[in-house]
């Protein structure tokens, strides 16, 4: 696996107004709202950095709006965009990691993989065409 670039970070947000609040008004962060998603393209560093309601997150990995109960809850996110997803997938779980998403495309173009970091982190290893060179955004 090689590991290209940060596709996107941000906090899992229990508290999407706290989190709003905080990044948006204290922070001065300008985001576009997606529903409660909030989103940049704009900040230096991060080629995607979005507030992701916990909802929104398990939605994502399970297909149902509440968090497993027998899974630590995500802090926050972080993406690896990779070269190939379905071998990457592949060597993670020859590695004995449990993926809670493989190798899918989602309606954004964007093909993905999720699993839990040792840390709780919510990880995504991803192909992102909208993030690369020539991609657009």
């Amino acid at each position: 696996m090689r590991v290209l670039f940060v596709a996107g970070f941000g906090p899992i947000a229990t508290d999407v107004g706290a989190a709003r609040a905080f990044y948006a008004d204290a922070l001065g962060l300008r985001f576009q709202a997606d529903g409660d998603y909030l989103h940049t393209g704009e900040l230096a560093g991060v080629k995607h950095f979005a507030l992701w309601p916990l909802g929104q997150a398990a939605q994502s990995c399970f297909g149902t709006e509440a968090w497993p109960a027998d899974l630590p809850v995500p802090q926050a996110w972080l993406e690896f965009d990779v070269d190939d997803v379905a071998a990457a997938s592949a060597e993670l779980q020859d590695r004995g990691y449990r993926l809670l998403v493989a190798d899918r495309l989602e309606p954004w173009g964007q093909t993905v993989t999720r699993l839990l970091g040792p840390e709780g982190l919510l990880l995504g290893i991803t192909l992102s065409p909208h993030l690369r060179e020539g991609g657009g955004t």
